[in-house]
């Protein structure tokens, strides 16, 4: 599965492979996406010498597979909030989000990076959706945020009601971040592909350990979706979801939707336009959120928001499918600033929960600034947040899953021997082999057996029968087929047995 967005942009080229050029930097930034390559302009600009080390390419996680909606209006994020958190908690959440959004439309008016001017709808097709809707609005309205109901919509079903929110915007990811790195390699920054911050020691001065070999730095930004270096136990308070999208070509004189909109029922649907190279508009459907590794068919998903589709567009042909993760706080609002125990000099961005496009850039100017001794006051407002006992009730009922899906793992793969025939094509099994428990897949008609051991905290991984991948039920770590970690907390490749096939 790859997005229309990396299937549509040319490669960005990285100013090294698989190593690193100096010995020292005054800040290093971990992840090429969004998030790290505009802290890393900034500071840029600022006059500090950057690296940036990207462990695959530029874009290949978050960023690449976004929807990449540049909205105030989130769905019912703002009602979440709210019931989590104090009013004013809240209006520090927008005033990020805005801030976020206007230094990325500058940024794209500035380097002539085409966007389009939407109307966003958060939309409900059920009597439930409705007061969810209406707790949204209360949401919007006590954050000062331009919202309006809207009984009747574009869309080619009938809905129960909507918000709407004026002049909101939607963009193509890819070539913002190619002005990033152009930008960052201009000022004599670096961009480094293959490279992997695997520790942080902090014995006299801050040393950045990494795939290839250690580097000094005054400071380390972790802008890798979740901090890879977890000293603050910040993954036992987020939880990871996975969700999907699909284009379409729709038949000759129909026109995909003209507003970005989103779903408050379930199962979740996202709809926005699209601009091809040809003149013409395809279509975008997301939808079908999971936790991470517990989906019971990830093919099915896919399949299911196809289905959808063609119902709703007579006609639509599916030009790509993708999927993307995301991560949400037991408190609701992302979570920023400096990791515990390493002295003021590491620190992280994580929790967008699925707006990375606003609050990524916020995240950026927010460590930015805390790196230059100062701090936006809404940035100090978040900071201050509650653990209310919603937030504690949230936190028990995803540790409890946590716990149970270990047990669940341990023992299914204790009790099921691997056969001894390779899987079929694209499929993957888990059990016990010599006493350990080992995936096996085929895929391109290659099979490899790996430990099927998460090396974060000992989960049991899961077969995803869509992206080919061992995704972790637990935190949500994911690797290939071959071992080769991709994403999430933990920081090596899965092991493969002496006795693979």
């Amino acid at each position: 599965m790859r997005s229309y967005w990396l299937d549509t942009s040319p490669t960005i080229t990285p100013t090294n492979t698989g190593f690193i050029s100096r010995d020292r930097y005054d800040v290093v930034v971990a992840g090429a996406g969004l998030t790290g390559l505009t802290t890393a302009v900034l500071l840029a600009r600022a006059g500090k010498r950057v690296a940036v080390l990207e462990a695959r390419s530029v874009g290949a996680v978050a960023t690449g597979n976004t929807t990449a909606k540049l909205s105030l209006l989130q769905g019912s994020v703002l009602s979440g909030i709210r019931e989590h958190q104090a009013d004013d908690i809240l209006r520090a959440y927008v005033e990020a989000n805005r801030e976020g959004q206007a230094w990325l439309l500058r940024h794209l008016d500035e380097h002539k990076v085409s966007y389009q001017r939407r109307d966003a709808f958060t939309y409900a097709t059920t009597e439930d959706g409705v007061a969810t809707l209406r707790r949204e609005l209360e949401a919007c309205q006590t954050a000062g945020l331009d919202a309006q109901w809207a009984d009747a919509t574009e869309l080619p079903f009938e809905v129960a009601g909507a918000i709407r929110m004026p002049d909101q915007a939607q963009f193509h990811p890819m070539p913002v971040l190619q002005t990033l790195a152009n930008e960052l390699i201009d000022r004599d920054g670096e961009l480094i592909e293959g490279v992997r911050v695997t520790g942080a020691d902090h014995h006299r001065s801050l040393t950045v350990q990494t795939s290839a070999g250690d580097v000094e730095a005054d400071h380390l930004v972790l802008a890798t979706g979740v901090p890879v270096l977890d000293r603050g136990g910040h993954f036992a308070t987020l939880s990871a979801h996975r969700s999907y999208a699909l284009t379409f070509r729709l038949p000759e004189g129909s026109s995909p939707v003209q507003g970005m909109y989103l779903s408050v029922d379930s199962p979740d649907r996202t709809l926005r336009s699209v601009p091809a190279a040809d003149g013409s508009e395809l279509l975008l459907i997301g939808g079908n959120d999971h936790s991470v590794g517990r989906a019971t068919s990830h093919s099915g998903a896919v399949a299911d928001l196809e289905t959808w589709a063609r119902e709703h567009f007579p006609g639509a042909e599916r030009t790509h499918a993708w999927s993307a993760q995301d991560y949400r706080s037991i408190h609701q609002l992302p979570l920023l600033g400096t990791l515990p125990h390493s002295e003021g000099t590491v620190f992280f961005a994580t929790g967008f929960n699925k707006w990375g496009m606003t609050n990524g850039v916020a995240a950026a100017l927010a460590i930015t600034s805390q790196i230059h001794g100062h701090s936006p006051s809404w940035a100090e407002a978040l900071s201050e947040r509650v653990t209310s006992a919603a937030d504690v009730a949230t936190g028990f009922k995803d540790n409890l899953s946590t716990g149970m899906h270990m047990a669940t793992g341990w023992a299914s793969a204790e009790l099921t021997s691997l056969p001894h025939d390779a899987p079929a094509e694209r499929q993957g099994v888990v059990g016990q082999r010599h006493g350990r428990p080992l995936g096996v897949s085929t895929v391109e008609g290659t099979t490899c057996a790996v430990s099927a051991i998460c090396p974060h905290m000992g989960g049991i991984l899961r077969w995803n029968d869509a992206e080919h991948t061992w995704d972790c039920p637990l935190h949500a770590s994911r690797f290939a087929p071959d071992g080769t970690r991709l994403e999430g907390p933990a920081l090596h490749d899965l092991s493969r047995p002496h006795d693979e096939e």
